[in-house]
């Protein structure tokens, strides 16, 4: 049977450099980060990216004094804050010394090219598709997706040039109204859905 623990033992002990930075890091951050990365994103107008950049920082700056900082207590928030604010000024201050950059204003704003208008129009394309005929797919994907003309299709499929032309023009006619029905047309998005 376990002896009793007095109230003294279940107190947590100080953190200290002595305990292996994992577990003085590891405390800082629990008892200390959420306040300091909200103090550094007020300071840098919402700039959350930078403001954990500036929290590591002081994480590093409270390592190196780690011997005289125990940050499983409010007495430490003091130092971290000015450490941070400290941080923050100089960062403010570099950034003003520095030389404004030249460039074209324009590029700013042009779009970057991604792959997630084409995955999009992808996967609405292909749903419009099961809309479809299983003939009107499959005259569509010979024609327009494998290139083929209409008379080799024809040879494919074994059926006449004219039925190749036919099923092209109504299974076109039925995919432009399936992605018409999906808020697409011809110029992209359909005015009336915006």
């Amino acid at each position: 049977m376990p002896a009793s623990t007095s109230s003294e033992d279940r107190r947590p002990r100080p953190v200290t450099a002595d305990s292996g930075p994992d577990d003085f890091l590891r405390a800082l951050y629990h008892f200390h980060s959420t306040a300091l990365l909200q103090f550094a994103a007020r300071r840098l107008e919402g700039d959350w990216h930078r403001a954990e950049d500036f929290l590591q920082e002081v994480a590093i700056r409270a390592w190196r004094h780690a011997e005289e900082i125990d940050p499983t207590t409010d007495a430490a928030r003091p130092w971290l804050f000015t450490v941070l604010r400290n941080i923050v000024i100089d960062a403010h201050r570099a950034r003003q010394a520095r030389p404004p950059e030249v460039g074209d204003p324009e590029l700013v704003h042009l779009p970057v090219s991604d792959e997630v208008d084409h995955v999009l129009t992808s996967l609405v394309l292909v749903e419009a598709l099961r809309d479809l005929r299983p003939s009107q797919r499959e005259i569509l994907l010979h024609v327009h997706y494998l290139g083929r003309s209409v008379n080799q299709t024809a040879e494919v499929l074994g059926v006449p040039p004219g039925t190749v032309k036919s099923r092209t023009h109504y299974a076109a006619r039925a995919l432009r109204e399936a992605l018409h029905r999906r808020g697409l047309h011809r110029d992209g998005l359909d005015r009336e859905a915006c």
